[in-house]
């Protein structure tokens, strides 16, 4: 199954700026380690994940 992507900017106005057109993508499977987000480490998620 495809997605379609776009990627833009918007400044501090509320102006937006294409970076990237849009373009088909393919989602992946599974995530590699290496590029996941590591866990948050504030005192409420920790709480939360105990």
């Amino acid at each position: 199954m495809a997605m379609t992507i776009k990627v833009y900017e918007v400044d501090r106005y509320g102006r937006t700026r294409v970076v990237r057109p849009e373009a088909e993508v393919t989602p992946l499977k599974t995530v590699e380690p290496r590029m996941a987000f590591p866990a948050c480490e504030c005192d409420q998620c920790k709480k939360e994940h105990a």
